[in-house]
């Protein structure tokens, strides 16, 4: 199966398409008549090519800007509504051979404390999360054959399923690990995880080498079809994105979109997450010395552009970012957003005396989940825990299927508002409760089919009595 597709990462990541793209965005830049035209084309929902998105990105035009803008916000209400989906990343393990130069976990790295979660400590972090109220984690670990193989993960996403503390549960396991090879991709899709993520990092082959010198990490094309191979693995739901900063945003920006072309063209898929992480300062990494650094403004039109050229998308924004850059994205395209994060391994169980930093990145939003739901409410959005979709086998194609369709509202608006309900009732303060509850009230009303508001109603009302974990 795989070799049918002759997959070769340079040639559906094709250096000379990006580059002619990007001449020829740079070249009508000022042709309004053609960027209008585009503009309008989004009306249909359906996307943008690589090139059209392109010639957004370059343009500069005050009027155009506000219409993507508008756009943008006009989609991303159209696909998701008021929903924002809440996710904590766990890290199991910093251990890693490959030589990232900008990853404080490269294998050169002599300082930074080295950790990998026993299945007990994996118990404390998840008891942790689940009392915050988190449902759904993304588990992160560095690549080490030895000392983080694929049989510690799989026994960890089976621990992490198996502990039932209080009212909680973690309904999700989304796993973002090291390329690896289609038989472990099959034992990941039968551990039942979510989404299997991968940042490219740089879509750039020579950029990408030299900032992954050593490692096998260092072979651009093996990584960069991981998402292939996960998919012929079994697992219809991957997410992809690069870390801005690391090479011209201009090229990475096209060559993510080219990736979700050929995803989307092979497997009648695309990336069900796109992720938006800037570089960032960590233990022996200073992000200062890398030159491609881009602006919260420009940080701010990539993510409208990419809202309104992949619309069925989740567009992720993690605690890399700041609460006011957060906040600034959010009306745009972002829709899933993290809360109450570490980036550190243990780092949810430890107390201050016992943590030792051995983060990836430096955190700029330190606010709890619960404080992040309450500055959601206040902004006028929805806090979903839902994970409704990956236990009732809306995956891949049949999930797409929906989104494009506008369907996939009438599931995720129910789930999204039950899920609140039972964060309001189990984990909020007073204050949050209440918001909660109005908005829980507010929304519910907006459900169309009035057999489905019945249904909610009812589900909600018998939620007070302690019932929890309803599916719609």
């Amino acid at each position: 199966m795989y070799d049918k597709y002759s997959l070769k990462a340079t040639e559906f990541i094709d250096d000379t398409e990006i580059k002619d793209t990007i001449a020829w965005a740079e070249e009508n830049k000022d042709n309004l008549t053609l960027i209008n035209k585009i503009i309008d084309k989004t009306d249909e929902l359906k996307g943008l090519t690589h090139r059209e998105a392109a010639l957004l990105l370059m343009c500069e035009d005050e009027q155009a800007l506000q219409r993507i803008f508008e756009q943008a916000s006009k989609i991303k209400q159209e696909f998701y509504g008021n929903r924002i989906v809440m996710f904590a990343p766990l890290y199991l393990s910093n251990y890693c051979v490959n030589g990232c130069t900008y990853c404080p976990y490269h294998a050169k790295n002599k300082h930074i404390p080295r950790k990998q979660l026993s299945q007990e400590e994996i118990r404390r972090e998840v008891i942790a999360l689940q009392d915050m109220g988190h449902k759904r984690l993304a588990l992160e670990t560095g690549e080490d054959p030895v000392n983080c193989p694929i049989e510690y993960v799989l026994e960890s996403i089976k621990t992490i399923y198996s502990i039932k503390h209080k009212n909680g549960a973690i309904r999700r396991v989304n796993v973002n690990i090291a390329a690896t090879t289609v038989e472990n991709y099959r034992k990941l899709k039968e551990a039942g995880i979510g989404t299997y993520i991968l940042f490219q990092e740089t879509y750039n082959k020579e950029q990408y080498e030299l900032l992954h010198p050593t490692g096998p990490k260092h072979n651009y094309n093996y990584h960069t079809e991981a998402m292939d191979r996960a998919m012929e693995g079994g697992i219809d739901d991957v997410g992809c994105g690069v870390l801005f900063g690391l090479n011209l945003y201009k090229y990475d920006f096209v060559g993510l979109l080219m990736h979700a072309e050929h995803l989307e063209a092979v497997h009648g898929v695309g990336p069900h997450t796109i992720s938006v992480p800037r570089l960032r300062d960590a233990d022996d990494i200073d992000a200062s010395e890398f030159k491609n650094g881009i602006s919260d403004e420009l940080f701010q039109k990539i993510v409208a552009i990419l809202r309104i050229a992949v619309p069925y998308t989740g567009l992720i924004i993690s605690t890399r970012e700041s609460k006011k850059t957060r906040e600034m994205v959010l009306k745009y395209g972002v829709s899933q957003i993290s809360g109450g994060s570490r980036t550190s391994v243990g780092g949810y169980a430890e107390t201050e005396e016992e943590e030792e930093d051995s983060s990836q990145f430096e955190i700029s939003d330190n606010r709890t989940l619960g404080q992040v739901v309450n500055w959601l409410l206040k902004l006028g959005y929805l806090p979903s825990f839902c994970t409704a979709c990956y236990r009732e086998g809306r995956t891949g194609d049949r999930f797409m299927s929906l989104v494009k369709a506008g369907q996939i509202k009438n599931c995720c608006l129910p789930n999204a508002l039950m899920t609140l309900k039972e964060f309001a009732e189990d984990y909020a303060d007073e204050e949050t409760k209440q918001l909660a509850l109005d908005m829980i009230a507010r929304e519910a009303e907006t459900i169309p089919n009035e057999k489905v508001r019945e249904i909610v109603y009812k589900h909600l009302h018998d939620m007070d009595g302690g019932m929890r974990d309803f599916r719609f």
